[in-house]
């Protein structure tokens, strides 16, 4: 998953889906005039190509990798099938599909009543949810285009970030030195996206006996996929040993 690939197209029928592993992806709603807004972001708490899953098959936002990295890529006909028959696994994706629409939801009121500066702590804070260090890669400019506002503003931010000891930023790269005063610097929002991914998370441990998976790991590093399907199994086993 090479930095800045389109996973999908606005308004284009998903054959596949993924399940991102040191990759991050954004979803961005693209405008006539060119202008852009990411509206959710997802590592390996979830799954692109949700869509496949509640019967539209399409989106009108666009999936770009962020973040190079991997994934599992699954036709989206075998995550239908395992979806339909395995029931640990549908309640799985059914409580993801509801914290992504969280995060789609608590993205636009940020949007629209906080200031640039929480906005961008926000989105760091995201990024290192689905991260694997204290290290974010953006810069300026797809920050800016990220969140729908001018550079100006972005660098205004990250400059006070970096004057504050919070973070250190060098080329697109963003080193978080002090998570703390960060996550208290920004809104609410990240809060509200963040209890709700957890609490759903312990929802699917309530019912993941139901087929013996182990109650540990959030969404996007547990065992997603059983082994009624065939061909399934060896991705299935990669993934988890992967995440350890």
């Amino acid at each position: 998953m090479p930095l800045g690939h389109v996973v999908f197209e606005p308004n284009v029928q998903r054959e596949h889906v993924y399940f991102p592993a040191t990759s991050i992806i954004s979803f961005s709603y693209v405008l006539t005039d060119g202008g852009s807004a990411e509206c959710a972001v997802v590592g390996n708490d979830g799954l692109v190509g949700v869509a496949v899953l509640m019967g539209g098959g399409m989106m009108p936002s666009r999936a770009i990798v962020q973040s190079e990295g991997w994934a599992y890529r699954l036709t989206s006909r075998l995550l239908q099938v395992e979806f339909m028959h395995d029931v640990a696994t549908r309640h799985l994706l059914l409580r993801y599909a509801q914290a992504l629409i969280t995060q789609i939801a608590q993205t636009a009121v940020c949007n629209r009543h906080h200031s640039i500066a929480q906005r961008t702590c926000r989105r760091l804070l995201l990024g290192l949810d689905r991260g694997t260090t204290n290290e974010v890669t953006l810069t300026h400019d797809v920050l800016a285009n990220l969140l729908g506002v001018s550079r100006d503003g972005v660098t205004k931010a990250m400059g006070e970030l970096q004057r504050s000891g919070i973070i250190h930023y060098h080329r697109g790269l963003i080193t978080v030195i002090n998570r703390a005063d960060l996550e208290a610097r920004c809104c609410e929002c990240y809060d509200v996206m963040k209890r709700e991914s957890d609490r759903l998370e312990g929802r699917f441990a309530d019912v993941a006996g139901l087929r013996g998976a182990p109650r540990r790991a959030p969404f996007g590093k547990r065992d997603f996929l059983s082994h009624s399907t065939p061909g399934v199994s060896v991705i299935s086993e990669s993934y988890r040993g992967a995440s350890r």
